[in-house]
């Protein structure tokens, strides 16, 4: 390999991520989520960048959360459908 062909690599080398998969613990299990996120699902959508943008200030202005304000919103449609609200925040 010639010298600049072995500087390409060594640079590709050092370019190359680190891996993000958890390593497992002493006894070989993965480690635990966070606790605010044990046995719940992501619920996602995908909105344009000003719903947002306008979302997390609203939340600024708040001091609260984005997850915060998602749970009330969801409280609320789901009282406005007869149905039990959760109140998960």
């Amino acid at each position: 390999m010639s010298k600049f062909g072995a500087m390409k690599q060594q640079r590709a080398e050092r370019a190359k991520p680190e891996a993000t998969t958890p390593t497992p613990t002493s006894d070989g299990t993965a480690p635990a989520r966070s606790a605010a996120r044990q046995g719940k699902k992501a619920v996602s959508a995908y909105f344009s960048p000003e719903v947002s943008r306008g979302l997390n200030v609203l939340a600024a202005e708040n001091g609260t959360t984005l997850q915060a304000l998602m749970g009330e919103a969801i409280d609320l449609l789901m009282r406005q459908y007869g149905k039990h609200p959760f109140g998960e925040r």
